[in-house]
């Protein structure tokens, strides 16, 4: 999503990019698993990147396109819905002022002060189990690899997590039980045993030290009135599965399309339900495995981690146990079920979904997915051979990418439409005439038939 802004060639210049994970048992390795096990894909299967690399480049980035105004030091302190438009009170280091606007789109954090302002609540979970973060600079010989360690010799009876990031700079998890003492347990003396523990010397310095307690929390409804909440503000999870940012940026390139389409005289209303119907989905599958993480990560009870225990037992030779094992499994998009998108008529063997994100394959001298930039990022048939053009839509001719017919699961004549975030809007068999102008005008919130 950020490569179709521009954004992501300095965060895969910057970034750490792995795609294998090892789980343990003590000091056994039970599992193993490959996020990117099949060819053909423009993007690695995950970046670790900091933070502040990511903001930054951001930045730079809005600092390169027309129409952004960044504006810091800027304080929302008022919202007024007032039927037709919002008005917004700011507060600067130079006085306060007002800013009308069509929608607000909310995306000011876990602590929403905007969520508090309109009264809306924000429901769901605290673990009580705490955990300690550390990330430590050291020059180390281990794999770029995700390795989370369950009961390890270095730290009984609990969790242990470990992952590279750039600069030299390590992210270590380690569960400390819900009795810790965060004051404590944050100093620095407090957590160098710990460390050294785990890496057998004392060559590091230390970047970052924090507690955490896991949230799974949510907005009952991301649309009020005027009001759009996205991200945090609109719903939290645990870091386990990198499932927070990761939703935050779907949930915007989810909302950037259906704002567009709304300036220019889309149906409002019923994309603006689509927005919270979808997203509210996504939140709820988030918010599920990041919950079926942390029962699994730090047991309720001597009867789950019992449980907990055989499972890892078997993981070591059968795959019902490796399917059974969760050290937090890594964020994928979700698949809406949407009001925007046409359900199949016929039956596939392969192929995303209609709700489901389009999967990339080598094509030309690139991939799908520069295709689908190149086009526009719009509405975008994906074709398998001639076909009619489609009013309002561009066209991707794929029957040249010998992967595509197989991952993508069709037969010369037939055809996908693609919405401007990725997602599948329809996917039709010896496309119609009129199937797939209806299929558009349904992904759009058009209750209008085939043209």
């Amino acid at each position: 999503m950020w490569d179709r802004l521009g954004a992501a060639t300095p965060m895969l210049a910057k970034g750490v990019q792995w795609q294998v994970g090892k789980v343990f048992l003590r000091d056994e390795q039970v599992y193993r698993f490959d996020l990117l096990a099949e060819p053909g894909h423009k993007m690695p299967a995950f970046i670790n990147l900091q933070q502040y690399y990511a903001e930054a480049f951001l930045v730079a980035r809005a600092g390169e396109l027309p129409g952004i105004d960044l504006r810091w030091k800027n304080k929302v302190t008022a919202v007024t819905d007032r039927g037709d438009h919002v008005a917004v009170t700011i507060d600067t280091p130079d006085g306060p002022y007002e800013l009308e606007a069509r929608h607000l789109v909310a995306c000011d954090g876990a602590r929403s002060p905007i969520r508090a302002m309109l009264g809306a609540a924000f429901i769901g979970e605290t673990f009580e189990d705490q955990f300690l973060i550390a990330d430590v600079k050291m020059r180390a010989a281990f794999p770029t690899e995700r390795w989370f360690w369950f009961d390890p010799p270095f730290h009984t009876g609990q969790s242990a997590l470990l992952h590279k990031q750039p600069d030299d700079v390590w992210r270590i998890d380690l569960q400390l039980g819900r009795d810790a003492d965060p004051e404590v347990e944050r100093r620095p003396e407090r957590v160098r045993p710990r460390i050294e523990r785990m890496l057998g010397h004392g060559d590091f310095e230390f970047e970052w030290i924090s507690l955490y307690r896991f949230q799974c929390r949510r907005m009952e409804r991301f649309v009020h009135g005027r009001v759009i909440f996205a991200g945090d503000s609109a719903h939290q999870v645990s870091p386990f599965g990198a499932r927070g940012a990761n939703s935050g940026v779907e949930d915007a390139e989810n909302l950037a399309w259906k704002l567009d389409l709304m300036l220019s005289g889309g149906n409002e209303a019923a994309l603006l339900a689509s927005y919270d119907t979808e997203r509210v989905q996504a939140a709820d599958d988030n918010i599920l495995n990041s919950t079926r993480a942390t029962d699994f990560i730090a047991p309720h009870s001597e009867y789950e981690r019992m449980l907990r225990n055989v499972a890892l037992g078997l993981a070591r030779g059968h795959e019902v146990g490796k399917r059974m094992v969760n050290a937090g499994r890594l964020s994928q998009p979700s698949v809406y079920a949407s009001p925007l998108s046409t359900p199949d008529e016929d039956a596939w063997g392969a192929g995303p979904p209609p709700g489901a994100h389009l999967r990339d394959v080598p094509l030309g001298d690139g991939f799908l997915t520069d295709a689908f930039r190149a086009a526009g990022c719009r509405f975008t048939v994906l074709r398998h051979g001639d076909g009619p053009p489609v009013a309002g839509a561009a066209v991707i001719d794929a029957v040249a990418s010998p992967l595509f017919a197989a991952r993508y699961g069709t037969r010369p004549g037939d055809a996908y439409l693609l919405r401007p975030d990725g997602y599948v809007a329809g996917r039709f068999r010896a496309a119609a005439t009129g199937a797939i102008p209806a299929a558009l005008h349904r992904a759009q919130g058009e209750a209008r038939g085939a043209t």
